[in-house]
C-alpha cells in the first residue's frame, strides 16, 4: 500500500496559498530560489509537524504545525510553515535548506518499504533532530496520536552526531538508545559512544537546528 498523506487543515492550506501570492511575503523570505522562481508555484507535500519534549516511555507528542513543500515545474523551491493560533491557522515563514530534500528522499524510502504508514514529522527538540515519522495507524487524526514501538522512525540530514541520516529504525529500538545518551555524563557520552547507542546507531553526522529559522 502507498505512502499516505493526511489532509492539512484548509484554513492552514489557504494560508500558505494566500503568502504565496503575496509580493511582500515573498520577497521578505530568506529563500532566494522562492524568490527567483519563474512560473506557477504548487503547495505539496502536507506533514503534521509532532514535537516530542521528552524522551521517556509513553511521552505524548504535541501538534506544533503543518509543513508544506512548494514546487516550481519539478523544482522544490521552499518549504512553508503554518502555526495554530486561538483564531485558527496561520502562515509562519517560508525556509530553504538541506531538510527539504532530505524529507523528500525520506519520502521515497517509505514509499519503498510496501508497507502502508500515515506520513509525519517529529521534532525531537533535546537532540535538536527532526525525523519523518512513519505512523501505523494510517486511518489516525493527524493532530493526535502517540508513538508506537513498531512505528518507524526515519532521521532527516543533518542529523545530530552519533545517528545516521535515513537509516530507519523502530521506535522501540531509537527512542530508548537516544534517551540513554541524554541521562549520561556529557564526557561518557562523547568518550563511550559505541556503549551509548547501538553501532547502527554511531555513523557521525553534523549538528543542526531541527527546524530552520
Amino acid at each position: 500500500m502507498p505512502l499516505l498523506f493526511p489532509l492539512a487543515p484548509a484554513p492552514a492550506l489557504r494560508s500558505v496559498v494566500a503568502a504565496l501570492g503575496s509580493p511582500t511575503a515573498v520577497r521578505e523570505a530568506r529563500t532566494p530560489s522562492l524568490r527567483a522562481a519563474q512560473g506557477t508555484t504548487s503547495v505539496e507535500l502536507p506533514l503534521p509537524v509532532h514535537v516530542l519534549d521528552h524522551l521517556v516511555p509513553a511521552s505524548p507528542t504535541r501538534l506544533a504545525g503543518w509543513r508544506f513543500v512548494i514546487r516550481c515545474g519539478d523544482q522544490s523551491v521552499a518549504a512553508a510553515d503554518t502555526t495554530p493560533t486561538p483564531d485558527g491557522w496561520k502562515f509562519s515563514h517560508f525556509f530553504e535548506g538541506p531538510y527539504i530534500a532530505s524529507t523528500e528522499r525520506a519520502v521515497l524510502q517509505a514509499e519503498s518499504l510496501g508497507t502502508s504508514y500515515q506520513a509525519r514529522l517529529l521534532s525531537v527538540p533535546e537532540l535538536y533532530m527532526l525525523t519523518l515519522w512513519l505512523h501505523g495507524d494510517h486511518t489516525a487524526d493527524p493532530a493526535e496520536g502517540s508513538l508506537d514501538p513498531t512505528d518507524l522512525l526515519i532521521p532527516l540530514a543533518p542529523a545530530p552526531p552519533g545517528v545516521a541520516a535515513h537509516r530507519p529504525h523502530q521506535v522501540g529500538e531509537l527512542l530508548p538508545a537516544l534517551g540513554h545518551r541524554l541521562t549520561r555524563p556529557a564526557s561518557l557520552t562523547t568518550t563511550t559512544a559505541s556503549l551509548v547507542t547501538p553501532a547502527s546507531l554511531t555513523a557521525p553526522a553534523p549538528t543542526s537546528l531541527t527546524t530552520p529559522a
